[in-house]
């Protein structure tokens, strides 16, 4: 991992930025995320969470992550935003997949974007390491950080063990 700065940084912004505005869409209850998947200047994939095929008999908002069955591994209930992106990217954009950079943001209660945690969702970081996305960006208090996406998929599975 690495902390940009200078034009880089800035043009990391811009499209977090992208991404902010993106989340605005979201209609998950607990969590208003976007992402932009991005090649040689050019956003080839976009998403945000909601509910499977945004459809409201999906929607599992309110239920209490604690309250589902031990075999459900992901107790989030909507689509992520990274999934969308890539999904979107995977039907318009295939061939500019590998080599592409994911930027990730989450908005906060007051609707502006929040720095983000550590890599922690193993479910995205291993759909973007199998598809070939390079490096995956986020926004941390000490900065934009980029990550190659083995590194952020190895980070993400060792989240937590030092808690154990």
């Amino acid at each position: 991992m690495r902390y940009l700065s200078g034009d880089e940084e800035k043009e990391a912004l811009e499209y977090l930025t992208i991404a902010s505005d993106i989340a605005r869409d979201a209609s998950c209850e607990r969590s208003r995320c976007g992402s932009v998947i991005v090649y040689s200047d050019e956003i080839i994939g976009r998403g945000f969470n909601s509910p499977p095929g945004n459809l409201e008999s999906q929607r599992r908002c309110s239920v209490p992550k604690e309250s589902y069955h031990k075999k459900v591994t992901d107790k989030t209930c909507c689509i992520h935003a990274e999934q969308r992106a890539i999904m979107d990217a995977l039907r318009k954009n295939p061939d500019k997949i590998p080599g592409s950079r994911l930027y990730f943001i989450r908005l906060g209660a007051d609707d502006k974007p929040s720095r983000a945690g550590q890599p922690y969702c193993t479910i995205c970081s291993k759909m973007a390491l199998d598809v070939g996305i390079s490096e995956f960006v986020l926004w941390h208090d000490k900065g934009v950080c980029v990550y190659d996406t083995e590194e952020y998929n190895d980070l993400s599975f060792s989240f937590g063990l030092q808690d154990r």
